[in-house]
C-alpha cells in the first residue's frame, strides 16, 4: 500500500481509497464547523529555504554570481577570476559552452536541485552558479575621460544598487561612485539585479562622500543631487560636459553634508498623483535627461 500524499491532492500517484476517505471526513468536519475545505499545501505556502551556501557566514574573499546574464558577462570580463562553474545542460547551452569546453576554471555539469540546495528558494539562478573573487573597486583616479558618472549616498539596498547599475551602463555612465560603508557589498543579489552591469561599469569606493564629491568636481564634473525639494527642475539644472549625478537613500534622501557639496539640487517634477519614485527609476530618468544634455551640447 503507497502512502498518502504528502499535500493531499487528489488523483495523485499516492492517492489511496484510505486517503480520499480521511480527506472526506476531514471536509465534512470542517463544513459542519462552518470552515472552507482545507487547500492542499504547495510550496509557495512554506517559508524560504535558505540555501546551503548561506547558513553560515561565507568567506569575505568569495562572491557567489547566478543568473544567465550575470555569470555570462563574469565569464566575458577579464578582470573576473573565476573558481568554478556549476550548470545544468540546458543552461550550458543557453550559454552557448560545450560541456566538454576547455575552461580555465572547472566546470561541473549538475541536476537544478542542486543549485536550489546551494542558493535557496529565492535565487533565480537558471541553471547556473559561477564561484569566483569579488571584484576589486578602483579609485576616483580611475575616472579618466568619463563625462557621466552616478554617485550613491548610502544607497544599501542591493537590488537598488543593482538596478542603478543597469540603467548606469545603458545610458553610458563610465563609473559608479559608492561608500565603503552603508553600501551593499559584492553578492550575488547585487549581480543578478545589475544583469551583467555589474561587469561592465568601474565600481569606485570611497571612505568619505563629500571629500570625494570636492575631487571630482576638481576633475571637472558638474555634480547635481536628486532632492524632491531642490530649487530647480532637473533637466534646466545641468551645466557643462562633465555630469555626476548624486542620489541618496530611500526615505531619508542625500545626507546634509551631502547636500552641502554639490554644486545643485535639483528635483524631478511628476505632474501625477505619485510625487516621489524608487531611488533606481529616478536614477533611470535622471540618466536619460543627463545624457540628452551632453548629446545636446555636442550636436549628436
Amino acid at each position: 500500500m503507497t502512502k498518502d500524499d504528502e499535500t493531499g491532492a487528489a488523483g495523485s500517484n499516492r492517492d489511496t481509497h484510505y486517503a480520499k476517505l480521511r480527506r472526506a471526513h476531514r471536509d465534512a468536519k470542517r463544513e459542519r464547523e462552518g470552515l472552507p475545505p482545507a487547500q492542499p499545501r504547495s510550496k509557495r505556502d512554506m517559508p524560504a529555504r535558505k540555501g546551503a551556501l548561506y547558513s553560515g557566514r561565507g568567506p569575505a574573499d568569495t562572491v557567489y554570481l547566478y543568473g544567465l546574464h550575470t555569470v555570462r558577462a563574469a565569464i566575458d570580463n577579464p578582470a573576473r577570476k573565476i573558481r568554478s562553474l556549476k550548470a545544468t545542460r540546458n543552461a550550458l547551452m543557453r550559454l552557448d559552452i560545450a560541456e566538454d569546453a576547455a575552461l580555465p576554471f572547472p566546470l561541473e555539469v549538475v541536476a537544478p536541485q542542486e543549485i536550489d540546495r546551494l542558493l535557496g528558494d529565492d535565487a533565480v539562478h537558471q541553471g547556473v552558479l559561477l564561484e569566483a573573487e569579488p571584484l576589486v573597486p578602483r579609485p576616483l583616479t580611475a575616472l579618466g575621460d568619463a563625462e557621466l558618472i552616478v554617485i550613491l549616498d548610502q544607497v544599501t539596498d542591493p537590488h537598488n544598487a543593482g538596478a542603478i547599475m543597469r540603467s548606469a551602463v545603458a545610458f553610458g555612465a563610465g563609473a559608479l561612485v559608492t561608500t565603503q560603508r552603508h553600501s551593499p557589498q559584492e553578492s550575488g543579489v547585487l549581480a543578478k539585479s545589475a544583469s551583467g552591469a555589474l561587469e561592465l561599469i568601474d565600481n569606485i569606493e570611497v571612505r568619505n562622500l563629500a571629500s570625494a564629491i570636492e575631487d571630482i568636481k576638481a576633475q571637472g564634473f558638474f555634480t547635481v543631487g536628486l532632492d524632491s525639494e531642490g530649487p530647480a527642475p532637473l533637466e534646466t539644472g545641468f551645466s557643462g560636459r562633465r555630469i555626476a549625478l548624486v542620489l541618496g537613500a530611500e526615505g531619508k534622501g542625500l545626507r546634509q553634508k551631502t547636500r552641502e557639496t554639490v554644486d545643485m539640487l535639483a528635483r524631478l517634477d511628476m505632474p501625477g498623483a505619485i510625487k516621489s519614485l524608487n531611488v533606481s527609476n529616478a536614477a533611470a530618468i535622471a540618466l536619460y535627461a543627463a545624457r540628452q544634455h551632453l548629446r545636446d551640447l555636442t550636436g549628436g
